[in-house]
Protein backbone atom coordinates (compact mmCIF):
# COMPACT_ATOMS: atom_id res chain seq x y z
CA UNK A 1 0.00 0.00 0.00
CA UNK A 2 1.27 3.77 -1.11
CA UNK A 3 0.99 6.32 1.77
CA UNK A 4 1.91 10.16 1.86
CA UNK A 5 4.95 9.41 3.42
CA UNK A 6 6.53 7.49 1.10
CA UNK A 7 9.43 8.87 -1.55
CA UNK A 8 8.64 8.74 -5.29
CA UNK A 9 11.95 6.38 -5.64
CA UNK A 10 9.90 3.96 -2.38
CA UNK A 11 6.91 3.99 -5.05
CA UNK A 12 8.64 3.30 -8.35
CA UNK A 13 10.31 0.75 -6.89
CA UNK A 14 7.48 -1.45 -5.45
CA UNK A 15 6.10 -1.30 -9.39
CA UNK A 16 7.89 0.99 -12.23
CA UNK A 17 4.44 1.73 -13.95
CA UNK A 18 3.50 3.86 -11.38
CA UNK A 19 6.26 6.05 -13.12
CA UNK A 20 2.70 7.01 -15.77
CA UNK A 21 0.40 8.31 -12.93
CA UNK A 22 3.39 10.57 -11.42
CA UNK A 23 4.40 12.20 -14.47
CA UNK A 24 0.40 12.68 -15.20
CA UNK A 25 0.25 14.00 -12.01
CA UNK A 26 2.64 16.59 -12.96
CA UNK A 27 6.19 15.10 -11.61
CA UNK A 28 8.30 14.72 -14.43
CA UNK A 29 11.76 14.62 -12.81
CA UNK A 30 10.62 10.99 -11.10
CA UNK A 31 15.00 10.77 -11.74
CA UNK A 32 16.04 13.85 -9.97
CA UNK A 33 17.65 13.59 -6.51
CA UNK A 34 14.73 14.72 -4.63
CA UNK A 35 12.41 11.74 -6.00
CA UNK A 36 14.79 9.66 -3.82
CA UNK A 37 14.41 11.72 -0.05
CA UNK A 38 10.83 13.72 -0.47
CA UNK A 39 8.25 12.18 0.31
CA UNK A 40 4.92 12.28 -1.81
CA UNK A 41 3.18 14.75 0.36
CA UNK A 42 5.99 16.79 0.11
CA UNK A 43 6.59 16.66 -3.96
CA UNK A 44 2.60 16.97 -4.11
CA UNK A 45 3.27 20.38 -2.41
CA UNK A 46 5.67 21.75 -4.60
CA UNK A 47 3.87 20.18 -7.46
CA UNK A 48 0.40 21.23 -6.32
CA UNK A 49 -1.08 18.21 -6.80
CA UNK A 50 -3.37 17.04 -4.34
CA UNK A 51 -1.54 13.68 -2.32
CA UNK A 52 -4.84 12.37 -1.17
CA UNK A 53 -5.85 11.92 -4.57
CA UNK A 54 -2.32 10.83 -6.01
CA UNK A 55 -2.40 8.11 -3.10
CA UNK A 56 -5.63 7.29 -4.05
CA UNK A 57 -4.91 7.16 -7.46
CA UNK A 58 -1.30 4.80 -6.95
CA UNK A 59 -3.10 2.31 -4.70
CA UNK A 60 -5.93 2.15 -7.25
CA UNK A 61 -3.58 1.03 -9.71
CA UNK A 62 -1.80 -1.20 -7.49
CA UNK A 63 -4.95 -2.73 -7.17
Amino acid sequence: MITKEMTIGEVLRINRETARILTAAGMHCLGCPHSQGESLEEACAVHGVDVNDLVKKLNDFLG
